[in-house]
């Protein structure tokens, strides 16, 4: 841990300015990003009264080893370039916030040319139209299974559509018309896209149009004494209404906004969000928060409205945001705000009618998810700190493992050798640093070669990484971009070193790994290995293993390593020996290139089916001849020894 003192900036150094600083630790990564409208002030009250921090800030100063800081000209400036550093950076102190839950979305494909709907979860795509989040996927299954009436757009997967194409006949949803059918030609890509659009309107809130409509073509067949189709669009509007019902009325017809409550203490906060389109709620979602500083409920909102909101453009930004009280900087929020949606939007508190009514209704669902959150996770955040202390203690490190990098190997019988690193930052995984290896120099199975390869390949990465950003000079003096690829906005791929080394192994597997860190010139980072059998836990160079109890949260956390490792590793091997077979056996074939093998394998669906398959059936794959046919067939064969079908 770093002493504040020793990197403070002199005085009279720092700007009384609006800007942006960035807390940089010892590697030069950015943990940390701020603005201030007076940075000399801002920046001298982190280190003026230390014991009077949060704790949190005050582990972020410990952890830094300098700051650096951006004068810009207006309140707005420094919002967005906040905002585009803590997206760009990442910094792992600032307030991230975090779904409580993985929300389901309705969403309408609209990118591409036959347009689905389906559920969805996760990040969200380019070009598709999203309705929600719900509570429940069955929620928005109950909802589509109604519209489809109306609006028969295509519900089915990519596989299932080629499917009914290749068969020439529609599935059970374009029999009982709920699908129009694009598969086989009854409807235009065009006509199907309108058909998706009006389902994308009427989720939206443009519902009275369509009930108007159904409304008069219903009076119509029945002045026509064309009663079946009368009874039929009658169906249609009660289905409708059913759909409607289904979402509460609260607020006029014209009402689009976003209603935000808080719930918080010292440490966390919980942020929950109504969504309201056409006056009915069609949407909940819910956040919780890591507090880093003393923030003030002020301050919460201005941060999660600029993280809610920052990568959204156009409509998808309400004209109206009702939040519980104003960020202090309300006039640049809402100036960035306008220019994201292209029009005036109104962010404001409550104070009577409808309005305050459901912001109360909202603040209670954001006092019990706090509630639950706080039950949930009690226990697991006091279980990943004392496990992480067991760790330091145990291995006797110098402080506690922030970072852990685990590394194993998978082979079967020696052949498509892999190995995976998997990385677990504060005690929680962190998916995007995940790496995979594919071993070079070694041949058979050999596990102790392979983990020297895999981590000589790493950290002589790391080397290259640190000599190019200039991470290796003073704090400060390193070239632009640091550890962030200026190309790709991005953290370089091994730019950071971690702070424990775990392999799977005992201590042959932890001899080689040293001896990899030793050639490289590399003595700052820990390292130990876990065996399977007795779960021991080996460091180098020493006769007996360290025995952490069974039961304990660092052998928890140890272990959670490494059968992540092992797990990530057995996928990559998975996948690599099943592509391996598929190019061994059909890469031999004379004349067969990339794009007809893959043809055979999705039209088979795999290489057995195609070896039990005659000429003439081959032949009917497109792209694939006669004669070719029967080359494939012979090579086939010729590799099982002359067996087969002719």
């Amino acid at each position: 841990m770093a002493d504040p003192a020793s990197y403070r900036p002199a005085p009279g150094t720092i700007p009384e300015s609006p800007g942006v600083y960035r807390y940089r630790d010892a590697n030069g990564r950015v943990i940390y990003v701020g603005k201030a409208k007076n940075l000399r002030a801002r920046l001298n009250s982190y280190f003026t009264d230390f014991a009077g921090l949060h704790p949190r800030t005050q582990t972020m100063l410990q952890t830094a080893a300098g700051v650096e800081w951006t004068v810009v000209g207006t309140e707005v400036e420094a919002l967005q370039l906040e905002y585009s550093w803590i997206k760009e950076y990442d910094p792992r102190f600032n307030v991230k916030y975090r779904d409580d839950k993985s929300y389901p979305y309705l969403a309408v494909t609209m990118n591409e040319d036959v347009p689905r709907v389906q559920v969805m979860r996760g990040a969200k795509k380019k070009g598709v139209r999203y309705f929600g989040p719900y509570s429940h996927a069955w929620a928005i299954r109950e909802t589509v299974d109604l519209l489809l009436r109306v609006f028969p757009v295509r519900t089915c997967s990519a596989g299932v559509f080629r499917r009914q194409q290749q068969m020439g006949r529609p599935c059970l949803l374009g029999d009982i018309g709920k699908c129009s059918a694009p598969c086989v030609g009854r409807i235009s890509e065009d006509g199907h896209r309108d058909v998706a659009a009006d389902f994308c309107d009427f989720m939206a809130g443009d519902t009275a149009r369509f009930i108007r409509a159904l409304e008069r073509d219903m009076r119509s067949a029945a002045k026509e004494q064309e009663y079946e189709r009368a009874a039929r669009l009658r169906d249609d509007i009660r289905a409708l209404q059913r759909a409607l019902e289904k979402q509460s009325v609260v607020l006029g017809d014209t009402t689009d906004c976003d209603v935000i409550a808080l719930a918080d203490d010292q440490l966390e906060a919980a942020v929950q969000v109504f969504y309201v389109r056409g006056g009915r709620i069609r949407g909940q979602r819910g956040w919780v928060v890591d507090k880093v500083e003393d923030v003030t409920a002020g301050e919460l909102v201005e941060q999660f409205v600029l993280q809610m909101y920052g990568d959204m453009a156009g409509d998808t930004v309400p004209r109206e945001i009702l939040v519980p009280t104003l960020p202090p900087e309300q006039d640049a929020v809402v100036e960035l705000l306008t220019e994201h949606r292209g029009g005036r939007v109104d962010l404001r508190v409550p104070r009577r009618g409808d309005k305050k009514t459901l912001m109360e209704t909202v603040e209670r669902n954001a006092k019990e998810a706090f509630k639950q959150h706080k039950t949930r996770r009690a226990a697991d955040l006091t279980s990943r700190s004392k496990g992480l202390q067991e760790i330091q203690d145990a291995l006797e490190l110098d402080q506690a493992p922030l970072r852990i990098e685990c590394y194993d190997v998978s082979n079967l019988q020696g052949t498509h050798v892999v190995a995976s690193m998997v990385v677990f930052e504060d005690g929680l995984p962190r998916k995007s640093e995940y790496r995979r290896f594919s071993i070079k120099t070694v041949e058979g199975q050999d596990d102790v070669r392979s983990i020297n390869e895999v981590i000589t390949r790493r950290f002589r990465r790391y080397l290259e990484e640190t000599e190019k950003t200039g991470e290796l000079d003073v704090l400060g003096e390193r070239e632009e971009g640091g550890p962030i690829d200026p190309e790709t906005g991005r953290p370089r791929r091994f730019a950071y070193p971690p702070n424990l080394v775990v392999v799977d192994g005992g201590a042959p597997q932890v001899a080689a790994a040293q001896r990899a860190l030793d050639e490289l010139g590399i003595d700052d980072v820990s390292l130990c290995g876990i065996a399977k059998r007795l779960e021991e836990v080996w460091m180098p160079g020493e006769e007996d293993p360290v025995i952490l109890p069974r039961n304990s949260e660092g052998m928890y956390l140890l272990q959670r390593a490494r059968d992540e490792a092992h797990d990530f590793a057995i996928r990559f091997h998975r996948n690599k020996r099943s592509k391996g077979m598929i190019v061994s056996e059909l890469d031999a074939v004379p004349g067969l290139g990339p794009s007809r093998r893959t043809a055979l394998i999705k039209h088979f669906g795999s290489v057995k089916l195609l070896k039990e398959a005659g000429p003439d059936e081959i032949a009917e794959v497109p792209g694939i001849g006669r004669r070719t046919a029967e080359t494939i067939v012979a090579a086939l064969h010729a590799q099982d020894g002359g067996t087969g079908r002719e």
